[in-house]
């Protein structure tokens, strides 16, 4: 029986905007126009020409000769520009350099660009000098740049399709590029595949025409079967985010090659069970409630982020049992609810909202009466994490006097002093303002008993959480008088969108400060959300990193190099990790580090090798018994 022989494969790449992030001549520009009086307008027209070549509007030859003509180029400009281009590689051809040496033999660079730039970007990738062709540059005696070589085949229209059909490459030739003059090579039937590269910018016409459409150089040869830097293309990982997060956190992601999809407000359990099905990577703020019967239906799910400090919205049980990370952000917005705080007790103190009520009813109501200065007054702070611990420091540097009360340990900052019970600290508290988490047993923490026991014309601030503070009990202080103010940022049911309405008992009371669980919703707060959290959750798809996770064991990894990375998260039963060196022994697998963390439900164990794995391997690890989720980063 004959043996098929297999077709050899080619790959031929476009160098401007994808082989670089850029275009070669727009940088080109930059450096050859910075002290032209013409610049920007130049600049702005080398662009636009551009364009116009890769969509096919203008004819190639047209193209290059405008934007010759607008560079006021010279020789010397050429090292200043191979530096530039060679810090502006494309991220992905970056990571996989190693596709380049192997394959150096099948590789070709074929651009409208110039041999002189070109080349010496693309040979320290281990692309041969010989596999390069594109345009040459014709200069003056002076070194100046006034034209291209014109007997070149690249420089005419269609120059692409000529030079690889002298290349007589007898096998599958795939084309990579993002301009029209890279389909046309699959159009004119000298290519077997084009693939429209969109990591660096998307073209539509180009991306019409394509056979498949590449985000990163990853998914080419993932779609080819062949080896790469990472196992699963980053631009096959969805990540949804929810809530109206902070866009610098949708573009953190995207930068690093997710496809990301934004949805405004929050979803409902039966919403986000279909929603989730496909979904890799998570990230909500504090509205969305993941249960049990969310993560059911979340078989690709592999991270959460929590855009908030609070977790408890989150089933983190349910999550450890499915082998899904969660991060949050416990320190980002810290500040931002500490000024809320001290604003609504000085506020409150003054009496401020009634007052603006009745100006804006137009009555001018001039008085001292029930208006004090926070200075020498007592502040309670029930709960003294980061942001209790953060709030007694401002409120002391006002003058306040600060005690506190936490059910664990924590060292007192400047004068503030410990409280051993609750009810010590609300009988000589002058405010109280409550900073616990929401976890299920701290529901109706904060009742009519405790409410009795505070100071007459005492203020009582809530911005925790909703559940934590029984509302109808805190209605009933306030009618009564006992308490002259209250401050409420969060409430036990809060609306999913803004379109939908806001009910709540506490609705229309005196001196009473009602705002939409806003307490961390600053502009830096979130922006430095969206720094921290994705940060997180790609330090963990990237490298295995779950350090600051706050249900998992916290491991935190150095970057590897040529080696492989497998990830097994499995319950924490004696024997599993003797289970899984068995299987490297038997597979002749060679260790170059290894490293384990437990928690008190599962082990996460990340094993480095320096050798190439096969498909039995990779079954045989994730077979072991008690394993709940086996991945391979790299």
């Amino acid at each position: 029986m004959a043996v098929e022989e297999r077709q050899e494969k080619y790959f031929v790449m476009d160098f401007d905007s994808t082989f670089t992030k850029v275009e070669a001549l727009d940088i080109l520009g930059e450096i050859s126009l910075t002290n032209h009086p013409e610049k920007e307008e130049r600049l702005r027209k080398i662009k636009e020409v551009t364009d116009q070549g890769m969509d096919g509007s203008l004819s190639f030859k047209e193209s290059l000769s405008e934007r010759i003509n607008l560079l006021n180029a010279n020789k010397s400009h050429l090292a200043p520009l191979v530096e530039r281009l060679s810090e502006l590689v494309s991220k992905s051809i970056n990571r996989n350099k190693a596709f380049f040496q192997e394959n150096a033999e099948n590789t070709y660079i074929i651009s409208n660009g110039f041999k002189e730039f070109i080349t010496p970007i693309v040979t320290p990738y281990g692309v041969k000098p010989e596999n390069v062709f594109a345009n040459d540059m014709v200069f003056d005696e002076s070194g100046n740049l006034i034209d291209f070589n014109h007997d070149n085949v690249l420089s005419a229209n269609g120059g692409k399709v000529k030079q690889i059909e002298q290349l007589n490459l007898n096998g599958d030739v795939h084309m990579i590029g993002d301009g029209y003059t890279d389909y046309e090579v699959k159009k004119a039937g000298i290519a077997n595949k084009f693939y429209a590269y969109t990591e660096n910018i998307e073209r539509g016409s180009v991306k019409e025409n394509a056979d498949h459409v590449a985000p990163s150089f990853d998914e080419i040869l993932y779609h080819n079967k062949m080896n790469g830097a990472l196992s699963y293309p980053k631009n096959r990982i969805k990540v949804l985010l929810l809530e109206n997060v902070h866009a610098h956190a949708l573009d953190k992601m995207r930068e690093d090659g997710f496809q990301v999809e934004e949805y405004p407000g929050g979803l409902d359990e039966e919403e986000l069970c279909e929603k989730i099905k496909d979904v890799s990577v998570l990230g909500i703020r504090s509205k969305t409630q993941i249960t049990a019967k969310v993560l059911e239906n979340a078989d690709r799910l592999m991270a959460i982020g929590a855009f908030c400090i609070g977790t408890n919205q989150i089933d983190l049980a349910e999550c450890l049992h499915k082998g899904i990370a969660v991060f949050n952000a416990p320190y980002s917005n810290t500040r931002s609810v500490v000024e809320l705080a001290i604003a609504e007790i000085i506020m409150l103190s003054r009496g401020i909202p009634d007052k603006s009520a009745s100006m804006h009813q137009g009555k001018w109501n001039k008085s001292a009466a029930n208006s004090y200065e926070i200075r020498g007054k007592k502040l309670g702070i029930v709960g003294y994490g980061n942001i209790g611990s953060q709030l007694s420091v401002l409120a002391e540097g006002m003058g306040m006097d600060v005690c506190y009360y936490d059910m664990v340990e924590r060292m007192a900052l400047g004068n503030a002093t410990k409280c051993e019970t609750l009810d010590e600290l609300l009988v000589q508290s002058d405010v109280v303002s409550l900073h616990i988490d929401g976890r299920p047993e701290n529901g109706n923490f904060f009742e009519a008993r405790h409410f009795n026991l505070m100071k007459k014309g005492s203020i009582f601030i809530n911005l925790a959480r909703g559940p934590v503070v029984d509302i109808a009990a805190l209605k009933a202080t306030i009618e009564s008088g006992k308490i002259s103010g209250a401050g409420v940022d969060v409430f036990p049911y809060e609306p999913k969108t803004n379109e939908e309405p806001f009910e709540s008992e506490l609705r229309g009371l005196p001196n009473t400060i009602l705002t939409p669980h806003i307490g961390g919703s600053t502009q830096e707060a979130q922006e430095n959300i969206a720094d921290f959290v994705p940060n997180q959750i790609i330090n963990y798809i990237n490298r295995g990193n779950t350090a600051n996770s706050v249900n998992f064991p916290n491991l935190a990894l150095p970057p590897l190099e040529n080696a492989h990375r497998l990830i097994h998260i499995h319950k924490n039963v004696p024997g599993i990790m003797a289970q899984m060196n068995k299987v490297f022994a038997k597979h002749e697998i060679n260790i170059v580090g290894q490293y384990l963390k437990t928690n008190e439900l599962i082990g996460y164990v990340i094993t480095d090798i320096d050798k190439a794995y096969n498909k039995k391997l990779i079954k045989a690890l994730r077979d072991i018994e008690h394993t709940i989720k086996f991945r391979v980063l790299y």
